[in-house]
């Protein structure tokens, strides 16, 4: 059993189990009831997501290729993570991952400039399976 971290919309692995859009809006232009069958997710979860303000600090990361400003976004989601709430979140997520398949995600395409990889960082020091 394990946790997978992927790009939403992509092709699902044959033994990904249920799939947890981490983000903070729904796809655009897609109806609820395609979310799970395009590949979007099963379940939206957007206590995971960073907030609207963090997240045009990631964008700007992301569109500038800017270190500092990465460094910036990084620090900002991990105080958000950091939270009672958040990290009670991470701790079930990460205990699911020992009985179940799932996976977690979002829709930026590169992984290194994304929440995602924070959420693996997160996720394995809290002792997650990650696949």
């Amino acid at each position: 059993m394990s946790i997978r971290i992927v790009r939403l919309g992509s092709p699902r692995a044959a033994d990904e189990g249920l799939r947890i859009g981490t983000v903070r809006r729904p796809p655009r232009g897609v109806p609820k009831a395609e979310f799970a069958t395009q590949n979007w997710y099963d379940c939206w979860y957007p206590n995971l997501a960073p907030s609207a303000e963090t997240m045009a600090l990631g964008q700007a990361a992301q569109a500038s290729g800017d270190a500092k400003a990465w460094a910036g976004f990084r620090k900002q989601y991990l105080r958000e993570m950091n939270t009672p709430e958040a990290s009670r979140n991470l701790d079930l997520l990460a205990a699911l991952s020992h009985g179940a398949n799932l996976s977690v995600g979002c829709y930026c395409e590169h992984e290194e400039r994304c929440h995602r990889s924070l959420l693996r960082e997160l996720l394995a020091a809290r002792g997650a399976a990650i696949a």
